[in-house]
């Protein structure tokens, strides 16, 4: 029994497992069907390249010693150390990549018929009939070896691209589901200044704060965010900076928050990698399950109101429900925004709003406290 054939067959185990545990987390844990159907496809795909190879299946495994593998006796600490569903799909990953690869290898030298005893069938578990002319059957010849080689490669990297995809989704929603989140800006504070009010809602139960400054230069928009997180900091709210990743990056804040012309999450990802928490404004269905896909950590989801911060026509109560019932955001918080205060957050509440993200209501009155308290005592009711 060649010694390649037996590292194929235990590394076309290790990637038929992984694979397996990867469609059951995008099924069961996501409930992504398209993601689910790709996973599904690499892993039919590599039972078809399998039977490319030249080797003797019965023979193959009537080699097979699981007892006698001195590999199932080594193992490392380090891989029973799972705290989530990324962690466990992170290990998957790896262990598919490793495997395909090292079969890609082996199937190489198969092909140019360097495996030792491949001349006899049956001692070697390697397929005497090694004739290119008959390559569309498979199993046959140097030449399926080759396919089979090629057809690893092409799963491997398939499952580069679906291990970006799959670990964005399991990997979002890190911020967790807020109640209030409020959205702070200097010339909206009519009553108190902003450092003030932001002492006012965090003792009213704000979940999170967001600086958001359009017009501010930027050192002086350094500057507040700075404030604002000396604030923060002591009651454990989070602090998140509108539009600039940069400067969420300077001040160490937790996170950015971006609109559908600014940075993307991929390209936010690429500057912070996951220093960041990433939320993103959307105004219809199509937007939310985009940001979802590519791993953003919550969706700001509106505008619910007509607002005066915003021009837009309100998308409505009806956005929101369709967001809260789509399998594709599932997994992801969101935070009903534009135009919400104490007199109709009810409606929301009642539509199964968890979080609301509050500007003016809060910031224009004269007890930001108060308005902060009835809104939070409405969502949790």
């Amino acid at each position: 029994m060649t010694p390649l054939a037996r590292i194929i067959d235990a590394n076309l185990n290790r990637a038929r497992e992984a694979l397996r545990t990867l469609e059951d987390l995008a099924r069961f844990v996501l409930d992504d069907e398209v993601m689910c159907s790709r996973l599904k496809r690499a892993r039919h795909g590599l039972v078809e390249a399998a039977e490319m190879l030249p080797i003797d299946r019965a023979a193959l495994l009537a080699w097979r010693d699981t007892p006698g593998d001195v590999g199932t006796r080594v193992s490392a600490p380090g891989e029973y150390r799972r705290t989530t569903a990324g962690d466990i799909a992170a290990a998957a990953f790896g262990r598919l990549q490793e495997a395909l690869r090292s079969m890609e290898e082996c199937s190489k030298v198969i092909s140019e018929g360097l495996v030792a005893g491949a001349g006899d069938g049956e001692s070697s578990g390697v397929s005497a009939e090694w004739d290119d002319r008959d390559s569309a059957r498979v199993g046959r010849g140097n030449g399926g070896a080759l396919k089979a080689a090629g057809a690893f490669e092409s799963i491997r990297y398939e499952s580069y691209e679906l291990e970006r995809l799959l670990l964005q989704r399991l990997f979002s929603g890190r911020s967790g589901q807020w109640t209030l989140c409020v959205l702070l800006t200097a010339s909206m504070c009519a009553h108190h200044s902003l450092p003030r009010v932001a002492e006012l809602c965090i003792e009213g139960g704000a979940s999170a704060l967001q600086v958001r400054e359009k017009d501010m230069d930027a050192r002086e928009f350094l500057g507040t965010i700075r404030r604002v997180m000396e604030i923060a900091r002591p009651a454990g709210v989070p602090v998140i900076v509108n539009d600039r990743a940069d400067l969420a990056l300077l001040a160490g804040a937790a996170g950015v928050h971006v609109g559908q012309s600014d940075l993307s999450v991929r390209d936010v990802r690429r500057l912070a990698g996951s220093s960041l928490l990433v939320g993103v404004s959307t105004t219809n269905l199509e937007q939310a399950r985009r940001a979802a896909a590519d791993g953003a950590d919550y969706c700001g989801v509106g505008p619910m109101f007509a607002t005066t911060t915003k021009e837009r026509a309100p998308a409505g109560v009806g956005f929101l429900r369709e967001y809260l019932a789509e399998t594709a955001c599932r997994g992801v918080p969101h935070l009903a925004i534009g135009g919400i205060g104490p007199d109709n957050v009810g409606e929301l509440v009642e539509a199964g709003c968890r979080g609301v993200a509050v500007s003016g209501a809060v910031c224009r009155s004269s007890d930001p406290r108060g308005v902060c308290e009835r809104l939070v005592e409405a969502i949790k009711r």
